[in-house]
C-alpha cells in the first residue's frame, strides 16, 4: 500500500504521526513530493515517525512521485501546491485527498481540477480538516438552506502574518475585535491559511457566494473556535468546535492533521 504525500509542515507531520499509531501494520510506502528547498525537512519528518511506512523516501518532482504509484495523494502544503500540482495528480487517475479548500473558492483552480478529474479519472476528495457535522449540513441542503454562517474566533496571535495585522492592533486587542465580514469566496481568497474551514463549509452548503463569514481576534479564548450557524427547511443548528491550535502552526488546527490521516485510512481502508 503506498501513498503520496505533497508537503512537510504542520498537517503533514500531524498526519503521519497520527498513522504511525493508528495503522495496523506499516504502509509500504510514502513518497513525499517537496520543494528542493524543503527535501531536508521532509526526511527529518520521516525520521521522526519511522513506524508509519516500511519505506519513506522524497522526492521534487511530480512525476517521480506519480511514477511509484500511489494508491492515493494527500495535499497538505497549502493553495499554491494544490493550484500547481493538483491537476497533474488527478489527470493521472490517482484520488486526491484536498486539506487546502480554501483554494476551490477560485473558480479557475476550481475548474482546472474537475476537469482533470473527468479527463483522468482521479477523484477529488475533501478532508473536513478542523470541522465536522457536514452530514448534517449536507442533508439540510437537500431540505433547502436558508442561511448558513461560519464564526471563526482564533486568540490574536493567530491572526499574526494574515491582513489582520493591518485591521486592527492585535497587540492592543483587550476584548474580542471583529476584523473580517463577508462571503466564503472572499474569506478563502484574504485568509488563505485561515479560510478552509469556510471553503469546506460552503462546498457542503450554500457556495462561496451565500455562506456568510465572521473572523474574530478574541483574547478571551486561547483555542481555535469554529461555529457553524445553519437555518434549513428540515432544522435549524448550531455546531460550536473548541479546536488546539497546532503546537507548530497555531493558524492551524491540530484537528486537520488528525482529520487527514483518518480520510487516509478510509480511503486505503487500512
Amino acid at each position: 500500500m503506498k501513498l503520496g504525500l505533497i508537503g512537510y509542515g504542520a498537517v503533514a507531520g500531524q498526519a503521519v504521526a497520527a498513522l504511525e499509531k493508528a495503522l495496523p501494520a506499516p504502509l509500504d510506502e510514502i513518497i513525499c513530493l517537496a520543494r528542493p528547498d524543503g527535501v531536508a525537512r521532509a526526511r527529518a519528518l520521516f525520521d521522526r515517525f519511522p513506524g508509519a511506512a516500511r519505506r519513506a523516501r522524497v522526492v521534487t518532482a511530480p512525476g517521480d512521485l506519480l511514477a511509484a504509484r500511489p494508491r492515493v495523494v494527500a495535499e497538505a502544503a497549502g493553495h499554491g501546491a494544490l493550484k500547481t500540482i493538483g491537476d497533474v495528480v488527478l489527470s493521472s487517475g490517482v484520488d486526491l485527498l484536498v486539506t487546502s479548500v480554501g483554494a476551490l473558492a477560485t473558480d479557475d483552480i476550481r475548474t482546472a481540477l474537475e476537469q482533470a478529474a473527468r479527463r483522468g479519472g482521479g477523484r477529488l476528495v475533501i478532508c473536513a480538516g478542523a470541522i465536522g457535522g457536514l452530514d448534517i449540513l449536507a442533508a439540510a441542503r437537500l431540505s433547502g438552506l436558508r442561511e448558513v454562517v461560519y464564526v471563526s474566533r482564533k486568540p490574536p496571535n493567530a491572526w499574526r502574518g494574515t491582513p489582520a495585522e493591518n485591521l486592527i492592533n492585535l497587540d492592543g486587542a483587550f476584548e474580542p475585535r471583529v476584523f473580517f465580514e463577508g462571503d466564503a469566496a472572499r474569506a478563502a481568497r484574504e485568509y488563505p491559511r485561515n479560510a478552509n474551514v469556510a471553503a469546506t463549509i460552503a462546498l457542503k452548503g450554500l457556495g462561496f457566494a451565500g455562506t456568510r463569514v465572521q473572523m474574530i481576534a478574541d483574547p478571551s479564548v486561547e483555542r481555535n473556535v469554529h461555529e457553524i450557524r445553519v437555518k434549513a427547511v428540515c432544522a435549524d443548528f448550531t455546531i460550536v468546535i473548541d479546536g488546539a491550535p497546532s503546537p507548530e502552526n497555531p493558524k492551524t488546527s491540530m484537528t486537520t492533521g488528525f482529520a487527514l490521516a483518518n480520510l487516509i485510512r478510509e480511503q486505503l481502508r487500512v
